[in-house]
């Protein structure tokens, strides 16, 4: 081998690494704030399945996203220091797995854009204005939508014809936030 080519590869493999945390540097950051304590195989099963998911589109862990997700179980005080941990980092979004997760989120902030899941009854949780036009910094999916319960009635006569009396569930009348 040359000397010029030893130095061209040399200077190129030396390079490599400072071109690697370049493009680390501008990957999308995505923060996810888990429910479930790290290990725990059904939280590990639904941050698998996100991964996938987001894979099937196109987004790629340490490729072309970063994920960094924060396991703070529930415990109320590791939520809150989870939640501002991850605000701390700046990401470019922030993933909610659940109501509590994300009222800790949203007492850290109102700009980073949170995408929440498994949430009941966002707008009465105050985390959205409404279903239909959420507005604010938050989104995502409710586990329920309160339409249904009428659906839940219909099966329920369905089920057992006999019923002639159920119990209203009434809607929560403070806000978390």
């Amino acid at each position: 081998m040359r000397r010029r080519d030893f130095l061209v590869a040399a200077a190129g493999a030396a390079g490599w690494p400072l071109g690697a945390r370049a493009q680390q540097a501008g990957l999308k950051q995505v923060a996810i704030e888990m429910l479930y304590e790290e290990g725990n195989g059904e939280g590990q099963i639904l941050y698998d399945a996100f991964r996938e998911a987001l894979a099937k589109l196109g987004w790629t862990d340490g490729k072309n996203v970063r994920l960094n997700p924060l396991w703070s179980g529930t415990d109320a005080a590791r939520m809150m220091e989870a939640a501002k941990e991850i605000v701390a980092s700046h990401p470019d979004v922030i993933v909610s797995s659940s109501s509590p997760t994300t009222v800790a989120l949203f007492q850290q902030t109102r700009t980073i854009p949170i995408v929440f899941v498994q949430v009941v009854d966002p707008v009465a949780q105050g985390f959205v204005a409404s279903l239909s036009q959420p507005g604010g910094n938050a989104t995502g999916l409710a586990n329920f939508e309160a339409s249904m319960a009428g659906k839940w009635i219909q099966l329920l006569k369905t089920v057992s014809p006999q019923l002639s009396r159920t119990t209203p569930h009434r809607r929560p009348t403070r806000r978390f936030i």
